[in-house]
């Protein structure tokens, strides 16, 4: 029972998957919480195969009961929680005028009030046991608001300031509080964001990220207790440049992302 407890959200794919697998190969017990039950059931029996210990909570952020039950039950079974990271979230990349009202609810209690609500659910047991790791992915449009991205990047915004500012009120707790930040992520994410670009070449391989990549990136928060960590480093630049030349940055969007056709060009599409 002296193993760490890890409770993983969005463990049905992508981020939150491979963090799972991560967690478990380093000696984790693993909480695997999603909407999708089949998918989490089918992860827990891997990782058992593999040597590790998984719990399966299929849990809806949007949902506070469902929130505190995912919490109730971790600590039921394990009496700890020593690591949250919280990868559930999505977005709709369209047009603000495109988005239905229903939808956009839905993605603000999602990926930033559900992160809110788990991260309050948790905190009185890390204070309690005095440590504690809160992770969340969250993204580079935390940083830099793109077209099409104004919901996503609401989000994101959001809960990079909750990041800051929780992190200064846990001061001396002894509980640590990161944000992680990575550009584009081949993962499930495009086929649920609704997106009718012209191209799905709007990012090239060589900026393009894994799961794992972003999992690994999860296990050096961890181990080097680091606040943020934004990747690949070459997006700092990008972050860069939006504060100090937002006009120009303004200008580059304005020219590379618009309306043709009742459709969203994105870049690259300019020569065609």
């Amino acid at each position: 029972m002296s193993q760490p407890v890890a409770i993983i959200t969005g463990a049905s794919s992508g981020i939150g998957e491979a963090a799972s697998r991560a967690l478990s190969s380093n000696g984790y017990r693993v909480v695997l919480a999603a909407r999708r039950k089949e998918r989490l059931t089918s992860l827990a029996s891997q990782i058992r195969e593999g040597g590790g210990e998984a719990l399966v909570v299929p849990t809806d952020l949007g949902q506070l009961e469902q929130i505190q039950h995912l919490v109730e039950s971790t600590l039921r079974t394990y009496d700890r929680i020593d690591v949250l990271v919280n990868s559930a979230g999505y977005g709709k990349l369209v047009w603000l005028d495109e988005q239905a009202q229903a939808g956009i609810q839905d993605q603000i209690q999602v990926s930033l009030i559900g992160a809110i609500q788990i991260t309050r659910e948790i905190l009185p047991w890390m204070i309690a046991q005095s440590g504690g790791h809160i992770i969340h992915i969250t993204s580079i449009a935390s940083w830099v608001g793109v077209p099409t991205y104004s919901i996503y990047a609401a989000t994101k915004f959001g809960l990079r300031g909750f990041l800051e500012s929780l992190r200064r009120e846990l001061r001396g707790t002894g509980i640590i509080v990161s944000g992680i930040f990575p550009g584009a992520v081949d993962t499930e994410f495009d086929q649920h964001a609704g997106v009718h670009w012209k191209t799905t070449r709007v990012t090239p391989n060589w900026l393009l990220l894994t799961a794992d990549d972003v999992a690994h990136q999860i296990l050096k928060v961890i181990e080097k207790k680091k606040d943020n960590a934004i990747i690949p480093g070459i997006m700092r630049l990008a972050i860069w440049a939006n504060a100090h030349f937002p006009g120009a940055v303004s200008w580059l969007m304005a020219k590379y992302f618009y309306r043709k056709e009742g459709k969203t060009v994105a870049w690259r599409d300019t020569e065609e």
